[in-house]
């Protein structure tokens, strides 16, 4: 069963901004490059990069629990180390997120921006390279498939970004829903493979306009109400390593056409 990659997105800063990737490349037993790398602390969370865990993502400055995160656009770089973020009404920033006090100047924004919707105070957090500030442990690499979307769209008669679900891959060509059998089955992208892990278990973060950063629609509900679940997209293990380009073809489990 093919489609096509229509979007690539890494989230440098976990809730934030994504960013729009022309191609990446995949490592096997790896997460989707430079996704989620950094959190931002909202109060102490008792994370310890010396030794990171899990931790639940109501002790940072995300989505489902702060919608105003949305408002902040950032941009990454990776070679550099250097955040770019911009918000309407706030003065452009750009920090040095290596250093203690690019990592400060970012949250004494973030502060002003925010206000007394986070708790605070507010930390940058970073773990080691193979450490990410993901909402499960098997998520290395997520992917939305827009007709399931397109579906649940038709079935609430209003329009839905698929920039809520905030996934790594989007991918066009499949039928609605035909991810949500597959655990364990093969998925082939570009020059990569993985294999489907699980369903992704949706949260109140979907509930925000990525755009305008208002809290509008309620997914979660109307994912239950039409499916009798609250899953949208799955995650993925990479088995094989390789170069993904916008355009490539997504074959899902070739032994099931």
């Amino acid at each position: 069963m093919g489609g096509i990659v229509t979007g690539l997105y890494r989230h440098p800063i976990k809730g934030f901004t994504p960013e729009r990737l022309e191609q990446v490349n995949l490592t096997a037993g790896a997460y989707f490059p430079c996704d989620r790398l950094f959190a931002i602390e909202d109060g102490p969370s008792g994370f310890d990069p010396a030794a990171p865990t899990y931790i639940s993502k109501t002790r940072f400055t995300v989505l489902a629990k702060i919608a105003e995160v949305a408002r902040a656009r950032t941009a990454y770089d990776e070679a550099s180390g250097l955040l770019t973020v911009t918000a309407d009404g706030m003065e452009p920033l750009s920090a040095e997120l290596a250093t203690d006090a690019g990592a400060s100047a970012l949250c004494d924004w973030l502060t002003r921006l925010l206000g007394d919707r986070a708790s605070g105070p507010l930390r940058l957090l970073k773990g080691p390279q193979s450490h990410r500030f993901m909402d499960d442990p098997t998520g290395y690499v997520s992917v939305i498939n827009l007709a399931s979307v397109r579906d649940l769209e038709a079935r609430m008669g209003v329009p839905i970004d698929p920039m809520r679900f905030r996934a790594n891959l989007y991918v066009e060509g499949w039928p609605a829903w035909a991810e949500m059998d597959r655990v364990g089955q093969t998925v082939t992208m570009g020059e990569a493979e993985a294999k489907i892990t699980k369903p992704i278990v949706r949260c109140a973060a979907t509930h925000v306009d990525p755009v305008t950063g208002e809290r509008d629609l309620d997914l979660v509900s109307a994912l239950f109400e039409a499916y009798g679940h609250r899953f949208c997209g799955v995650y993925l293990s990479v088995t094989l390593g390789g170069l993904i380009r916008l355009g490539d073809g997504v074959l899902l489990d070739p032994s099931r056409v």
